[in-house]
C-alpha cells in the first residue's frame, strides 16, 4: 500500500489493479491448458507430425544427454558420501546403497529430468516458437488452413515427454553408478550390499509412479515452452523475456505437482522401513 501511495495512485485504484492483475493471470493460465488441450486433440492424426516428433526427439536427446549425465554422476557420488559417513557412524555402512538408489528413483530422476528439459530444450522450444511468431510464419499457417498447434506444438510435447522419461532413467543409472565407485570403491563397502540394500527398498510402484513424473514433467515444460512462444512479443527482446518467463514457471509447476504427486503416492503406499 505504502509503495502505491509513493508512486502517487489513488489508493482507491489499488483494488482494481489488484483484480486486472489477477484476471490476467487467470487468462493466461486459461490460454495455457487450451494450447494444451488443442495440442492433444488431434494426436491421433500422427501422420501430420510424426517426423517432426522425430526430429525433436533427436534434439532434445542431443542436446540434453551429456548434461544430465555430468549432473546425475556427481550426484550420485556426493550423496554416497554424505550418507556413507553418517551411515558408517551408526554402524550401517551397507545401507548406503539402499539410500542413494531409493533417493534418485524417487525424487532426483524426474526432477533431474524436468530441470534439463526445461533449461535446455524448453528454452530452445520457446525461442524457436518465438522467431516463428515475429516472422509472421505462425499467422501465414494459419492463412493455409495449417493449424500451428497441431503442426508444432502436439509433436514437441510428446517429445518432452518421450525424452524426460528416458533422461530419468538415464539418472539413475548414472546416480547409481556414480554411487557405487565412491561407495565400494572409497568406503569398502561389498558390491553385494550395495545393491542389496537398493534393491530391498524399492518396489514396482516407485519406478512407475517416478517415469509418469518424468513423463508429465517433460510435458510440463513443452507446454510452457510453446504457449510462451506463440504469445511473446513481436520482437528479439520479448523472445528473450519469454525463455526466461517459459523456463520459471515451468520450474514452479514442475516442483508443485512434484509435491502434491509426491503427497498422494506416499499416503497411499507408505515406505518401507
Amino acid at each position: 500500500m505504502l509503495r502505491y501511495y509513493e508512486e502517487g495512485l489513488p489508493m482507491a485504484s489499488v483494488p482494481v489493479l489488484v483484480t486486472s492483475r489477477v484476471r490476467g493471470l487467470l487468462t493466461q493460465i486459461g490460454e495455457l491448458f487450451i494450447i494444451a488441450l488443442e495440442g492433444l486433440r488431434r494426436t491421433w492424426d500422427v501422420r501430420n507430425w510424426f517426423w517432426e516428433f522425430v526430429e525433436q526427439c533427436w534434439f532434445l536427446a542431443r542436446v540434453t544427454t551429456m548434461p544430465v549425465i555430468l549432473i546425475a554422476l556427481p550426484l550420485g557420488a556426493t550423496v554416497a558420501l554424505q550418507v556413507g559417513d553418517l551411515a558408517g557412524q551408526l554402524g550401517a555402512q551397507s545401507a548406503t546403497g539402499g539410500a542413494v538408489v531409493v533417493g534418485l528413483v524417487r525424487e532426483v530422476a524426474p526432477i533431474a529430468a524436468a530441470l534439463i528439459i526445461a533449461g535446455a530444450g524448453g528454452s530452445a522450444m520457446t525461442s524457436d516458437m518465438g522467431a516463428r511468431r515475429i516472422r509472421d510464419e505462425l499467422s501465414a499457417m494459419e492463412v493455409m488452413a495449417v493449424n500451428p498447434i497441431h503442426r508444432l506444438v502436439t509433436p514437441r510435447m510428446w517429445a518432452a515427454s518421450l525424452v524426460s522419461t528416458m533422461l530419468a532413467s538415464l539418472v539413475i543409472l548414472s546416480g547409481a553408478i556414480g554411487g557405487f565407485f565412491f561407495n565400494v570403491l572409497l568406503q569398502d563397502v561389498t558390491p553385494g550390499a550395495y545393491f542389496d540394500g537398493a534393491l530391498s527398498l524399492l518396489r514396482v510402484s516407485d519406478l512407475v509412479v517416478t517415469l509418469f513424473k518424468a513423463w508429465l514433467f517433460g510435458f510440463i515444460a513443452a507446454m510452457v515452452a510453446c504457449y510462451k512462444g506463440m504469445t511473446c512479443e513481436q520482437s528479439p527482446v520479448g523472445v528473450g523475456r519469454a525463455v526466461n518467463q517459459a523456463t520459471v514457471v515451468a520450474l514452479l509447476l514442475v516442483f508443485g505437482f512434484n509435491y502434491v504427486i509426491t503427497t498422494i503416492y506416499v499416503i497411499a503406499y507408505p515406505p518401507k522401513i
